[in-house]
């Protein structure tokens, strides 16, 4: 169901989100390695993110 493929893709953009705030504030306080670390997590997820929107965006163009 595209639904379903969107609340997930959102789900990983919000995740996504979350790490690179985490990030900016590692970095903030000048905590590199941890802010480096929460980086590459945020990266991921913007990778996985963006993988879950375009399946959610086919399964919506699949429906029309």
């Amino acid at each position: 169901m595209p639904k379903d493929a969107h609340i997930k893709a959102a789900e990983h953009h919000e995740t996504g989100a979350k790490s690179h705030r985490a990030a900016a504030q590692q970095h903030g306080s000048n905590d590199h390695s941890k802010g480096k670390q929460q980086s590459s997590e945020a990266l991921q997820h913007s990778k996985v993110a963006h993988q879950h929107s375009d399946e959610a965006h086919g399964k919506s163009q699949q429906q029309k």
